[in-house]
């Protein structure tokens, strides 16, 4: 048994997929904790789609999955931000229209340009981690290092803005800049996932292993590091089972953190922790 859980290590490629499992285990599940507060689930998965055109044309002017990411990022949040406040249609209305319309112009921009050679639409939507880079591996750990530092930093702004808006800005933070600052930080970490989990389930990655700790632990703090932990053991027992049972990745992940939110509802009154 101890020589099946070391055989993955014997080959380059799995070592990648491990270091960039490892990175989104922990960004997604801890920015996450705050979107399940916010409520914004549905703008993780607009922000996943959304991606599509502006990916597509850093590939079309041969820019690395990094160099388009953070321009990305800032565009999306900006658009989002900016539509969302300006909206008299819903939020959740505004953001189905972006995300939609964003990812139609995706789609139309890789036919156009004959990319599917360069960026594969299955590997997109699913994720291929199994077929990552040395240079997919630094970008990834380069947005999730962003992610996390900028959480860290600014944790206590982005908390308050969390749990109550409106005390927030009574009491002068400059709850715009927060706002504007967290969604081009989710941007990232989402663009930063697209490699393992593509645009479609990573949404399982972001949302459902914070939901489970959220599920079994009170303090919000310490549902944060969980959240992560069970990023982590979602991200790599995801990757075993893509490599011994040959499954697709990114849906192997997603089943694999279902089934710790599973866990954790079925024992979430006898193990309710601080």
């Amino acid at each position: 048994m101890f020589e099946s859980l070391l055989e993955p290590f014997s080959y380059s490629f799995m070592i990648r997929s491990f270091l960039i499992s490892i990175f989104v285990g922990i960004s997604l599940p801890m920015i996450g904790s705050f979107v399940i507060n916010r409520n914004l689930g549905f703008m993780g998965d607009a922000i996943a789609h959304a991606s599509l055109p502006v990916l597509v044309i850093g590939a079309v002017l041969g820019a690395s999955v990094f160099l388009s990411a953070i321009p990305a990022a800032i565009i999306i949040a900006v658009t989002l931000s900016y539509i969302i406040s300006r909206s008299t249609v819903g939020e959740d209305t505004a953001i189905g229209i972006v995300f939609s319309t964003f990812f139609a112009v995706g789609i139309i921009l890789l036919k156009r340009y004959n990319l599917a050679t360069t960026l594969n639409i299955e590997d997109i939507l699913f994720g291929q981690i199994l077929g990552v880079s040395r240079g997919d591996v630094i970008s990834t750990i380069i947005l999730s290092l962003i992610t996390i530092s900028t959480i860290l930093i600014f944790y206590k702004q982005i908390l308050y803005l969390s749990f109550d808006p409106i005390g927030a800005q009574v009491t002068g933070l400059k709850t715009k800049l927060y706002d504007n600052l967290f969604l081009v930080v989710l941007s990232l970490a989402v663009i930063g996932a697209l490699q393992s989990v593509g645009i479609i389930l990573v949404i399982s990655m972001l949302i459902t292993p914070a939901a489970a700790a959220k599920l079994i632990i009170k303090n919000f703090q310490s549902a944060i590091l969980v959240s992560s932990i069970f990023g982590i053991l979602a991200s790599i027992s995801g990757l075993y089972l893509s490599f011994y049972l040959n499954l697709p990745s990114g849906p192997a992940m997603a089943l694999s953190s279902s089934a710790i939110f599973v866990i954790c509802w079925l024992f979430r009154r006898s193990v309710r922790l601080i």
